[in-house]
C-alpha cells in the first residue's frame, strides 16, 4: 500500500499531531481487524477497506502546481497520482487531465474549461471525501447485513450522539451546519419537554400556569424557509461566476432590519451574525459556496466507474444501497414533510443533501420515544479538578436545562395511573379502604390519609400526579411497612431455627455427658487402686533402702576400723623401735 507514517500525509497531519495521549492507534488497529473478523468480513474485505483508504491517503498528496493565474496540472512522474491509480486500477493520464479540467455541456457544445489552482485543489479534496463517503456507507451496510436477523423487526434502540453548539473565533460552514442541525434537535427538546408536558396536565384537567420558553421555530424558519439562508446559498451556487460576497450581499439586503435574528456586524463586511438557541455566532462567509458545492465532476465519476478494482467500480454505479438498518423493516411516518427540492441540481449541495438527511433523522426521532442525557464539560481544557461555573451555566442554558429545572419544579415531574398507583401501594392499604369496589376512589381516601399536605399532589382523569418528592415518601412508608413485614417473618423463622438448633445441642449434650460421667467413674476406680499400689510401692521402697544402706554403713565401718588398728600398730611400733 505503500504507506509511510501518518506526518507523510496531507490529510493525517493537517490537525497538527498525529499523536494522542493515552491512545494506542496499534492496539486499536488490531482490535479493528477483529472485529472485522468477528463480523465475518475476513480478510479480503478488510484488504480491500484498506486498499481505499491507502488511495484515498495518497491522493491527499497529489501536487498541483500552478500554471499561470488561470490553469494548473499535475505531473505525469507523481509519485503520489501514480500509486493512488495502481491501488485503485485507474487511467493515470485520465485522472491527471480531469483533476485539473473540467467539462461543461451545453445544449449546443462541450467546452473542457482549465481550473485554477484553488479550484483544482478543492476538485482533488472533494474526490477524495465522495470515495471515503462511499467507503463509509459500504462499510455500514455489510455491518448492518452481518447483524441483521431472520425475524420481521419492528422496534429498535438508537443511540444519538451529537455535537454541541459550536462558536470559534472563526466560524464557517462546518459550524453553521452543526449549529443548524443543534436548533433542529433543540426544537425536538422542546416539543417534548415543554409543549407535551404542558398539553399532558391540561388533559388530565390539572390546574397549570403556562410557562413561557424560547421557541427557536423562527431560527430553523431563517435558515431552511422559502428564501432562507441555505436557499439562497443553493441559488447563488448555481451561478457560473457565484461569490461569497454576492451570496452574502443577498443575505443583507434580505435580513437586515427585516429578521431580528440576522445581523451585520459593524467592523466586518465579509460575515454575518445568527441569534441560536445558544447564543450569537458570527459566521464567516469565506469559502461557504465552494464547500457548498463540493462537487465532484462528472468525468472523475466516470473514470472511477471504469476501474477494474471491484469495490471502486461498485460505488459509483447508478444504484446505490441504502444504509440504514431500518429501510426495509420499519415504516417511520413523518411528523412533518420532509423537504425537496424542486430544482435537480440543488439537491447535489452539501447544505441540500445535509437538511435532507437531517429531516430524515428528525422523522426517526419523531417516531420513537426519546431520552435525553447531557454531558456538561467542567472546563474548555480538560483539566482535572478544574470548575468553569460561567461555562457550565452558559452549557445548561443552551442545552435548555435551566428550562428544565423551572418546569419541574412548578410541575408534578412524577405520575401515575390509578390502577398502577393501586398495585404499588396496596400494602399501605387497609383492610377497610380494600373493601372499596371502586379503586381510583381507594387511591383518592389512602393519599389524604398519607400525605397531609394536599397541594403535593393532584388527581387527574386517569392519573395521579406528584410533585417532587412525593413518590420518595410514598416509597420510604413502603419499604418501612416492607421492612416490618420482613422482621416479623425473619423473626419466627430465626426463632423455629434457633429452637431446632437448641434441641440438637441439648440432646447432643446429653449423648456427651452420659459418655463423660461412665468414662469419669471408670477413671475413679482406676485412680483408687493405682494410689494403694503407688502407696505399698512406697513402703517397700523405703525398707528395702534403709536395709541396703544399713547394710553397706556396716561395710565401711569395719574396714574404717581395720585401717585405724594397723595404722596405729604401726605408728606405736615406730615409736617403740625410736625409744
Amino acid at each position: 500500500l505503500r504507506i509511510g507514517s501518518a506526518e507523510d500525509f496531507n490529510y493525517t497531519r493537517m490537525g497538527g499531531s498525529t499523536v494522542i495521549e493515552g491512545v494506542d492507534d496499534r492496539a486499536n488497529m488490531v482490535e479493528t481487524q477483529k472485529t472485522f473478523a468477528l463480523l465475518g468480513l475476513k480478510g479480503d474485505f478488510q484488504m480491500d477497506v484498506f486498499k481505499m483508504l491507502a488511495a484515498i491517503l495518497h491522493l491527499g498528496n497529489v501536487e498541483i502546481t500552478a500554471v499561470g493565474d488561470d490553469r494548473s496540472s499535475i505531473s505525469m512522474a507523481d509519485k503520489h497520482l501514480n500509486i493512488f491509480c495502481e491501488l485503485l486500477d485507474l487511467n493515470c493520464d485520465k485522472m491527471a487531465r480531469w483533476l485539473c479540467h473540467r467539462k461543461i455541456i451545453t445544449t449546443s457544445e462541450t467546452v473542457v474549461k482549465p481550473m485554477t489552482r484553488a479550484q483544482a485543489v478543492n476538485a482533488r479534496d472533494a474526490l477524495a471525501k465522495k470515495i471515503y463517503s462511499h467507503l463509509f456507507d459500504f462499510i455500514v451496510e455489510r455491518i448492518n447485513q452481518a447483524l441483521q436477523f431472520p425475524g420481521k423487526q419492528h422496534t429498535f434502540i438508537g443511540v444519538l450522539d451529537i455535537y454541541g453548539f459550536e462558536t470559534f473565533d472563526v466560524n464557517s460552514f462546518e459550524q453553521f451546519c452543526i449549529n443548524y442541525a443543534n436548533e433542529k434537535l433543540q426544537q425536538q427538546f422542546n416539543l417534548h419537554v415543554f409543549k407535551l408536558e404542558q398539553e399532558e396536565y391540561m388533559k388530565e384537567d390539572i390546574p397549570w400556569t403556562l410557562i413561557d420558553f424560547y421557541d427557536n421555530q423562527p431560527v430553523i424558519d431563517l435558515i431552511e424557509a422559502k428564501m432562507g439562508i441555505l436557499e439562497l446559498l443553493d441559488e447563488e451556487c448555481l451561478l457560473p461566476h457565484g461569490k461569497d460576497e454576492n451570496w452574502l450581499q443577498k443575505l443583507y439586503n434580505n435580513f437586515v432590519n427585516k429578521n431580528a435574528l440576522f445581523e451585520k456586524p459593524r467592523m466586518s463586511n465579509t460575515s454575518f451574525i445568527i441569534q441560536h438557541f445558544a447564543d450569537k455566532v458570527e459566521y464567516k462567509c469565506e469559502g461557504f459556496l465552494e464547500k457548498n458545492r463540493d462537487t465532484v465532476h462528472e468525468v472523475l465519476i466516470e473514470i472511477l466507474k471504469e476501474s477494474k478494482f471491484h469495490l471502486c467500480a461498485n460505488f459509483f454505479q447508478d444504484n446505490p444501497v441504502s444504509v440504514s438498518p431500518f429501510s426495509s423493516t420499519i415504516n417511520i411516518k413523518s411528523a412533518r414533510p420532509v423537504l425537496k427540492s424542486p430544482n435537480k441540481q440543488l439537491r447535489t449541495t452539501v447544505g441540500s443533501k445535509f437538511r435532507n438527511s437531517l429531516s430524515l433523522l428528525m422523522v426517526t426521532l419523531n417516531a420513537t420515544t426519546p431520552h435525553y442525557v447531557r454531558c456538561i464539560k467542567p472546563n474548555d481544557e480538560k483539566l482535572p479538578f478544574e470548575f468553569d461555573s460561567k461555562r457550565i451555566v452558559q452549557q445548561l442554558r443552551a442545552c435548555g436545562v435551566l428550562e428544565t429545572i423551572r418546569i419541574s419544579a412548578q410541575s408534578y415531574p412524577s405520575r401515575w395511573t390509578y390502577i398502577e398507583f393501586f398495585s404499588r401501594y396496596s400494602i399501605l392499604m387497609t383492610q377497610q379502604e380494600l373493601s372499596i369496589n371502586d379503586k381510583k376512589q381507594i387511591c383518592k381516601i389512602v393519599l389524604q390519609r398519607l400525605i397531609q399536605d394536599h397541594n403535593q399532589f393532584q388527581f387527574g382523569r386517569t392519573k395521579i400526579f406528584f410533585r417532587a418528592g412525593q413518590v420518595a415518601y410514598l416509597e420510604k412508608l413502603r419499604s418501612d411497612k416492607l421492612r416490618h413485614a420482613c422482621i416479623t417473618i425473619q423473626k419466627s423463622v430465626r426463632g423455629w431455627l434457633q429452637r431446632r438448633r437448641f434441641l440438637r445441642v441439648k440432646q447432643a449434650t446429653v449423648t456427651i455427658q452420659q459418655y463423660f460421667r461412665g468414662q469419669r467413674t471408670v477413671r475413679q476406680a482406676i485412680t483408687a487402686r493405682n494410689l494403694k499400689e503407688t502407696w505399698a510401692a512406697i513402703v517397700i521402697q523405703k525398707y528395702c533402702r534403709g536395709y541396703l544402706v544399713r547394710k553397706l554403713c556396716q561395710l565401711i565401718h569395719v574396714a574404717a576400723v581395720t585401717i585405724q588398728a594397723y595404722t596405729r600398730g604401726f605408728l606405736a611400733r615406730k615409736r617403740y623401735r625410736k625409744v
